[in-house]
């Protein structure tokens, strides 16, 4: 049995954030109910023991939101005392925490140092591309919060990385980004491509994120790393690693460089379960985990097709050169082009000028890893 990877959405979509681009505002709008409100203490006790007596090799339990520092301090505390009151096992539990950066005092910082939780901030560059989307609800700029947050774990050693949304404008000033994560010691990154609205046709917003903007960036931000790379001081950027490490024969890390969608179970602040992030909507909902069994819960996944669907790609993306290294991206990127069968990656001419100019580059860098095993 692979580990299980849990995502608890401890205050369902709420935020203190209302930022242009939010997939999961949009995804939100799309169902009936729109918040599930707060996770009780009686559900997280349910959900955690539930998935302790299931994992066998190890568990990653991930809060995100919406904002999930929102739903308090002590929250994640009782957190913490459920998983050593229910870890019977004695397995391996990694804690992971995404959030805005934007109201985390001294005291979550220090329990998240305390605690080994490994924390994603968002953070959009610098200044400039920062705000341009990311505001308060009172349409107020958060860059400068964000940046006294990342201080703070800084001050107290907590384990974080930095999520940059690829955006419309992000995308178009890469060289710009790059160089502010690496002035202010932020080596640690992630660059996620910005979700259009599910259901419309991509690239129709002024935020969206074209293939050609992303192709770009992409080529644009290897040869920045690569050039830093030679001299010994290249920051880690998941996307890359991760490529080299599939080079390698490792298996992937992220679940968009599977093929297929990984095994998840997305927890709603009500215990309700889904299995994915971009797909909390009733007509994919697994089960609830206030009266299902995490085996439950993966019968329903199968009989769903949720994860055959996504093996559902064109015969010509098999066929082409970079299928092994992109194996179609993200299930939630595909689209059906205009008179054609099956699904293409919204992005894949992005790929295709990106393996095109940088797969050599990192099949040299796997070689050399690989010879000084």
């Amino acid at each position: 049995m692979p580990p299980v990877n849990l995502l608890i959405k401890p205050v369902s979509g709420a935020c203190n954030l209302k930022c242009g681009y939010c997939f999961y505002c949009d995804v939100a709008s799309k169902r009936p109910r729109r918040s599930y409100g707060s996770m009780s203490l009686e559900t997280l006790e349910n959900v955690i023991s539930k998935t302790l007596a299931y994992a066998e090799r190890g568990c990653t339990i991930a809060y995100q939101g919406g904002e999930p520092t929102l739903r308090g301090l002590d929250f994640f505390e009782q957190s913490i005392n459920f998983q050593n009151k229910h870890n019977h096992k004695h397995i391996d539990i990694e804690n992971a925490l995404q959030t805005n950066g934007y109201d985390v005092d001294e005291s979550f910082v220090k329990f998240l140092a305390d605690n080994n939780f490994l924390t994603g901030i968002s953070l959009d560059g610098g200044r400039d591309t920062h705000d341009a989307y990311r505001k308060n609800p009172e349409g107020e700029d958060t860059f400068g919060r964000v940046i006294e947050t990342v201080e703070l774990f800084k001050k107290y050693g907590a384990d974080y990385n930095i999520l940059a949304v690829v955006n419309n404008k992000t995308g178009k000033k890469c060289a710009r980004t790059y160089a502010f994560f690496k002035r202010h010691g932020m080596n640690y990154l992630q660059f996620i491509p910005c979700l259009d609205p599910l259901g419309e046709k991509p690239g129709g917003n002024e935020y969206s994120l074209t293939p050609e903007v992303y192709g770009a960036f992409l080529t644009e931000l290897f040869d920045l790393w690569y050039e830093d790379l030679l001299k010994g001081e290249h920051p880690f950027i998941r996307q890359f690693e991760n490529y080299i490490g599939i080079l390698l024969g490792l298996g992937a890390e992220s679940c968009d460089m599977l093929g297929v969608c990984g095994r998840q179970y997305v927890v709603e602040a009500d215990g309700s379960v889904y299995p994915c992030d971009f797909y909390v909507l009733p007509e994919f909902k697994l089960g609830d985990l206030n009266v299902n069994t995490l085996e439950e819960i993966d019968a329903a996944r199968e009989k769903s097709g949720f994860i055959k669907y996504s093996a559902n790609i064109r015969d010509n993306c098999k066929k082409c050169e970079y299928y092994r290294i992109c194996r179609g991206g993200c299930r939630r990127h595909r689209v059906v082009p205009d008179g054609a069968d099956g699904l293409l990656n919204y992005f894949c001419p992005s790929f295709k000028q990106f393996f095109g100019h940088a797969l050599g580059r990192m099949a040299g860098i796997a070689e050399r890893m690989s010879r000084s095993v």
